[in-house]
Parts: C-alpha cells; structure tokens; sequence
C-alpha cells in the first residue's frame, strides 16, 4: 500500500530524526514536496493524496543521500535566498540566512531608483548580487569569481531571474584588474574559515562545499587583509561596502578596514544576534583631498 503525503512526511521526519540530523522536520517536508511533486499547501490540503511508485523510489533516494549528510541543497539543485530561488551545486557555496544581513543593509541605505553600481567580489551563486539587483531595477552589477564553474551558476541564476541584462560576470581574482573609483557599492562573502578548523565542520559543509569558498588562511583573515584596502581603491568617493565576517573576528576586519582609509565601520548582527557583517563607506572628500595635496 503507497503512502499519502502526510504518511510520507511523516516517516521521512522520523527517518531523519533517527539519524541525528538537525532540522528533520523541515528537511523532510522539503524532500517530500520535492519527490511528491508537491507544494506546503498540499500537504495541509490534501494530506492523503497517494504518492506513485516512481515518488517513492525517489523519496527514499532523497532520504539515502540526506542520511549521508549530502545537503538538502545539493539533492534539489536549488535553494531560496532573500525572495528569489537560486539554482546550488557543489561548485558554489549554499545560500544561508545570516548571508542576508549583506542585503538587508544595502536595501536599507540604497535608494531604489538610483542607477549605482554593484561590484560583488566572490560572486559565487550570485545570491547577494541578484538579490540586490532584483529588488533594484535600476542598479546595475558585476560578479568576479575565481571559479569558472561557480561563474556557470550565476550566469544561469541570473538568466533564470531575467536579470542577465544587468548582470557582468568576470573571472578574475578579486579585484585585479579592475579600475579605480568605480562602483557605487562592494559587497562580498569571502573565505574565512580558519585553515585548521575546516576539518571540525560538520559534514554537509566540510565534504560537500567547495573548499576554495571557504579557507581563509591560517587565522581566517587572510582574504580580508588583502580586501580592505582593494575595496576602498575600486570604491567612488562616497561609496560604500559590506562584508560578511566570522562570528569572532569583528575587531579584526574592522581594524584591516580603518586601517585602509574606511569611514563609518561599524558591525551588523544577523538574525541570531552573532556579529555578521562589518559594512562602512569611502571617505567622500578623498579626492579632494588628494587634489588639494
């Protein structure tokens, strides 16, 4: 006898649960909405709709690999971000919640008619720039990725998000050959993970993420000392940055970016109340002042 939807859900929760993984419930509903070809609302709806064999076998392949820690990301190809849908391999990092302290700023302080530019260094699968460009129709952007294949997946989430015509894409490191003064905001979510304390991660991190997203050197800062006094020379006079940052390293990224010539650094903290981002701007009068020296 096939198992209707709630029967599904709630077997797979307890699948889950049995195997120690954190968030069961909403893994559980995810897969089988997924393997069901279902939404949320029919499961509450029509909770004894049958599933088919077909959606059963492949159920259960989504429970397999989810017990092997395989990230439901990985077992769907797509993950929510912000207020859009992000296609997710395991060539780019998966799209967290904490990440959208980075938009919530930049929405906040950013008119939504204004034409400013967008540079996002490590752009992976585009999450905070077409987050930002979705919700920005007159704001345009460019992404630089180390990572071809990273750069495949934005391209493809960009198009999928009709955003592709306001959208650069660039392989590059950082910001190498990029001019000076010339972008209105620089957001990016690079590496920070200590370089011994990638191995304590959990599974669905350490053996399913691209590692290149996530080492930062041996005391996790090594990214950010060479980004601070880049962002500041590709940022126009006036423009402004936000980075995303380790949970303890507040004080340090702050310091990289006061020494380099930032103005107005201060910490975000995401939803969890843990430091998140340290944004702050460029010192508007530094052209001036330059010409004046």
């Amino acid at each position: 006898m096939s198992l209707n939807l709630v029967q599904a859900w709630q077997s797979a929760r307890k699948r889950l649960e049995a195997a120690g993984l954190q968030g069961p419930v909403i893994d559980a509903r995810l897969l089988v909405e997924a393997a069901a070809d279902a939404t949320r609302a029919d499961i509450v709806t029509d909770p004894h709709r049958p599933l088919t064999s077909e959606q059963e076998a492949k159920l259960n392949d989504y429970l397999s690999r989810r017990e092997h820690r395989e990230p439901v990301s990985h077992i769907l190809g797509r993950k929510g971000f912000w207020k859009i849908m992000l296609n997710v391999t395991p060539d780019v990092l998966t799209p967290r919640p904490d990440t959208e302290t980075v938009v919530e700023w930049v929405l906040r302080d950013f008119p939504e008619h204004a034409p400013w530019s967008v540079l996002d260094l490590g752009v992976g699968s585009g999450a905070i720039l077409l987050s930002i460009l979705a919700e920005r129709p007159a704001a345009k952007g460019l992404g630089v990725d180390v990572s071809e294949e990273a750069l495949a997946v934005a391209r493809d989430n960009a198009a999928h998000l009709g955003l592709a015509g306001r959208m650069a894409l660039l392989r590059g490191d950082w910001t190498e050959g990029l001019a000076d003064a010339n972008f209105d905001l620089v957001v990016s979510n690079p590496p920070y993970i200590a370089s011994d304390v990638i191995e304590t991660l959990e599974p669905e991190v350490r053996d399913h993420e691209p590692r290149i997203a996530l080492e930062g050197g041996p005391d996790g800062l090594t990214h950010y000392r060479h980004l601070a006094p880049e962002i500041l020379r590709v940022l126009k006079p006036g423009g402004r940055f936000a980075v995303e940052i380790g949970y303890d390293q507040k004080e340090a990224v702050e310091a990289l970016f006061r020494k380099a010539g930032a103005v107005d650094v201060q910490t975000l903290r995401d939803l969890g109340d843990r430091d998140r981002v340290v944004a702050g701007a460029k010192n508007p009068l530094e052209t001036l002042s330059r010409l004046a020296s």
